[in-house]
């Protein structure tokens, strides 16, 4: 019963960004490089199978480690995050940072360890957050770093502090609503701008 959960939780984690990605394309015309949105929520549903991957090789369960799968999704939450921060930019220079701050977090992750990795993964996540709340300043915009943030980081130490898979099933779905916020957003900017 407890693995039904999981595994639960995490398709749900994976197919619901690729599903708002289908939905976004040709979407959102009234933002200004809307042609990100659709492979930022792609490249969140392409992390959630990474780690699906990943954790095929841990029996499904949790490990802090480092793998090639693991990798993969760091690189692809990286991207997602970039390619929504992005999508709200029209400086080319800006755009072009946040880019390259997504390399150096993909690249740090084999070069030096994932811990480097993730310091990039914020420096993402302040851009991504400035980005959005200068464009949208939308007040549930807030949903972002209490559950993107604030609760998959308290979970996940949680699971690694305990070791109890409880914890667990708690990340991708905290993770899903931190995605349906970037898509509602959206969804609700179309009346601003409009």
């Amino acid at each position: 019963m407890f693995f039904s959960i999981l595994l639960l939780a995490h398709f749900q984690a994976a197919i619901i960004p690729i599903i708002l990605g289908i939905r976004s394309i040709n979407k959102f015309q009234h933002i200004s490089k809307n042609k990100f949105i659709p492979s930022g929520f792609i490249f969140l549903g392409l992390a959630s199978i990474s780690e699906m991957i990943d954790h095929t090789q841990t029996s499904w369960i949790y490990v802090d480690h480092s793998s090639f799968f693991n990798w993969l999704f760091y690189s692809f939450l990286s991207l997602g995050l970039t390619f929504l921060s992005i999508s709200v930019v029209k400086n080319k220079f800006i755009r072009t940072t946040n880019f390259c701050i997504s390399l150096s977090s993909i690249i740090s992750y084999f070069l030096f360890d994932k811990s480097i990795a993730l310091l990039f993964q914020v420096i993402i996540s302040i851009f991504l957050i400035k980005n959005w709340q200068r464009v949208f300043k939308d007040w549930l915009f807030i949903l972002y770093p209490i559950f993107g943030i604030f609760f998959t980081t308290f979970f996940g130490t949680r699971l690694s502090i305990s070791g109890d898979q409880f914890w667990h099933l708690l990340i991708g779905p905290s993770g899903t609503i931190s995605v349906l916020t970037f898509y509602l957003v959206l969804k609700r900017s179309y009346k601003k701008f409009n």
